[in-house]
């Protein structure tokens, strides 16, 4: 057992009756050993106790909320739950409309005892962990990268095991290496990447993994392609060029692009990456042949983009000037996700495409602009 680490241990009854009838199914083939179950089957979201409080709405904090996917994801749950049962966090100052939306703390995943009094106090029952430091980031500081996706991430995985936490951490298209499948990469395969967060991201899904069939963990994860949207400005990742891009060509009309025209990867509306997640977190446990997914919705390259939003403004002039760390990253990651588990397992399903995504992105953005004064291209 892990020191500090308590853990509810559930009657075989109490749990046998808990389940539901898929689960039940597969638990008739498991032996018992002295009245107990399995530790890959002793999950506490199976107890009766945590039948009981997920009866009621789940209590959420979001670690890093203030990143690119933190503030959305509170948004849709505050509607489904309660905006009070939904707590965002982050060690940044935020903006006064985040203050207004809802309950807002401050939270070092770093410092694990600041972490659980804010479980403790709050009755947390999920906890979605996306504090991390992105790819282009993190190769410039691979110390602060190290012990922010690592450390962090021991923290939440400790805390969730001790309060019985459903834990959702994000994995990436990062996850993959040069020596992986590019065209489709499945969920399982190869790995090996090349970046600190990379390597991170596979610690974080194999240690999700190794909890969850040891101690009943519930951990889930998904690999997220890149993620494209109108509310939050690029934050270090190798993706980032195909929002910046609509930016630009609201703006100026011109775009220097970081990557070769022809880099193709995989990409996704955020519209469909947080669906995707609470979805995901809504499947039951009995649904899941995994722990880690991938999603996927479309793949494209720089120059497939710039044509598609010259249908709409025509100026549109996109040069290219690939940068040598970006391009490398690029280059080792898939140009395809295989997310044919997650469909079978849970029912996933894109709705945006590439037409779907540059449309809402071009209106999303250039109304934006328009509210707040700026000039539009």
């Amino acid at each position: 057992m892990l020191p500090g680490i308590r853990f509810c241990m559930p009657s075989a009854a109490a749990l046998f009756g808990s389940l539901c009838h898929g689960c039940r199914s597969r638990a008739r083939s498991l032996s018992f050993w002295g009245c107990s179950w399995s530790p890959r089957q002793n999950s506490r979201w199976n107890s009766q106790d945590s039948i009981q409080s997920t009866a009621e709405n789940p209590r959420i904090l979001i670690t890093g909320g203030l990143g690119q996917l933190g503030v959305g994801l509170a948004e849709i749950l505050r509607k489904q739950y309660g905006t009070e049962n939904v707590i965002l966090s982050d060690i940044k100052k935020a903006p006064p409309e985040v203050y207004r939306s809802g309950p807002f703390v401050y939270a070092d995943v770093l410092d694990y005892k600041n972490l659980r009094e804010l479980v403790v106090n709050n009755r947390i029952t999920w906890l979605v962990h996306y504090s991390a430091l992105l790819s282009v980031v993190g190769e410039a500081n691979v110390a602060l990268a190290r012990k922010i996706n690592i450390t962090g991430l021991h923290n939440v995985l400790d805390l969730a095991l001790e309060s019985c936490l459903r834990l959702f951490v994000p994995s990436t298209i990062g996850a993959f290496g040069p020596s992986s499948p590019r065209d489709p990469a499945p969920d399982l395969c190869v790995q090996r990447p090349h970046t600190i967060y990379g390597v991170s991201k596979v610690h974080a899904e194999l240690m999700g993994e190794y909890l969850h069939h040891k101690y009943g963990l519930d951990f889930r994860c998904l690999r997220y392609p890149g993620i494209i949207s109108a509310n939050t400005q690029p934050g270090g990742g190798t993706t980032d060029y195909a929002v910046q891009i609509f930016h630009d060509a609201l703006s100026t009309g011109h775009h220097e692009c970081y990557l070769r025209a022809d880099t193709r990867l995989p990409m996704m509306h955020i519209g469909d990456c947080h669906r995707a997640t609470v979805e995901f977190m809504h499947a039951p446990e009995c649904q899941l042949s995994l722990r880690t997914y991938n999603i996927a919705a479309m793949s494209f390259t720089p120059e497939e983009v710039s044509t598609e939003i010259r249908k709409h403004l025509p100026h549109l002039k996109v040069t290219y000037n690939p940068d040598s760390v970006r391009q490398t990253i690029a280059d080792s990651w898939p140009v395809r996700f295989d997310d044919s588990n997650a469909q079978r397992d849970w029912g996933w399903k894109s709705t945006y495409g590439l037409e779907e995504l540059v449309s809402d992105m071009l209106s999303s953005i250039h109304d934006k602009k328009t509210n707040a004064g700026l000039p539009v291209s």
